[in-house]
């Protein structure tokens, strides 16, 4: 007879061979730093400041692949991509009272060191994708319409005074997506929520399959127009300050969402039971 196949988990990850192959560790389920950033051996070309110590891109269509800028990047132009890339301020598609389309993928944005209050990615017409933000009071601004962020990290900070967000929405329009992302909060002292969409404007809003955990209350979701879904989020018990969810419960489609413990590399450990919502 011949060697039996690896086991799999039902994320596909090989577990054992009858031959005794080493048993590699399990994945975690939501983005970690290791699933997001730039991809390892990806070689990085340095851009320097070019508008009053800033990157500026003008040009409709640009791509930024595998560069490093050690500014904020200001985009001032539709359908500009930046991937492979570390940015180690902010990115702002947002200026003289325009927003500019934008889709960042794969790429590190904010410093090595230290804490800026600004910010992120911001702030309306973009797209995220396996994005790894750091260094930052806010991860992502969300004021406009049509956002999407997806399979992110975000690690936040914070100085004296600020109101720490992982996403923060402000005059925010129609179609915000937040979908399979990892807000850790837990280590900033001037805090709001990992999950802080409150403003008013904001209409059809998904917050799905996240894990988030820390802020005064963890998930914030109040005052949307049309339709508001948040299922399917894991939440850390015990991480936040006041209490877990402050939301308006009786116009969200609310369900599967859980409290969880996790490892020190976000993989779920247990789930404590279910999350209800609660005004």
């Amino acid at each position: 007879a011949g060697e039996a196949g690896p086991t799999a988990t039902p994320d596909g990850t090989a577990i054992a061979t009858a031959s005794g192959t080493p048993t590699p560790e399990p994945r975690a389920e939501h983005p970690t730093p290791e699933t997001t950033g730039v991809p390892p051996g990806t070689k990085l070309t340095r851009l320097r400041s070019n508008y009053e110590g800033i990157y500026r891109v003008d040009k409709p269509g640009t791509v930024l692949d595998g560069v490093h800028i050690t500014t904020d990047l200001l985009i001032v132009a539709d359908d500009v991509v930046i991937q492979n890339s570390r940015i180690d301020g902010g990115v702002l598609g947002y200026y003289s009272g325009r927003a500019y389309s934008f889709t960042i993928r794969d790429s590190i944005v904010g410093p090595p060191d230290g804490c800026l209050t600004a910010p992120g990615i911001g702030s309306a017409r973009y797209t995220a994708e396996r994005v790894h933000v750091r260094g930052h009071g806010d991860g992502f601004n969300a004021s406009g319409d049509d956002i999407v962020i997806r399979d992110s990290y975000v690690k936040l900070c914070s100085n004296p005074g600020d109101h720490s967000d992982g996403i923060q929405t402000y005059k925010t329009g129609k179609g915000l997506i937040f979908d399979h992302n990892t807000v850790d909060q837990r280590y900033a002292k001037d805090i709001t929520a990992p999950i802080f969409i409150t403003d008013e404007g904001a209409e059809d809003v998904i917050v799905t399959r996240n894990l988030v955990m820390g802020g005064t209350y963890s998930i914030q979701v109040k005052n949307v127009s049309g339709r508001a879904v948040v299922r399917d989020n894991r939440l850390v018990d015990g991480s936040w300050v006041y209490g877990p969810v402050e939301a308006d419960c009786a116009t969200i489609e609310w369900s599967g969402n859980t409290l969880v413990t996790i490892d020190e590399d976000y993989r779920i450990t247990r789930t404590v039971g279910p999350l209800p919502c609660a005004t």
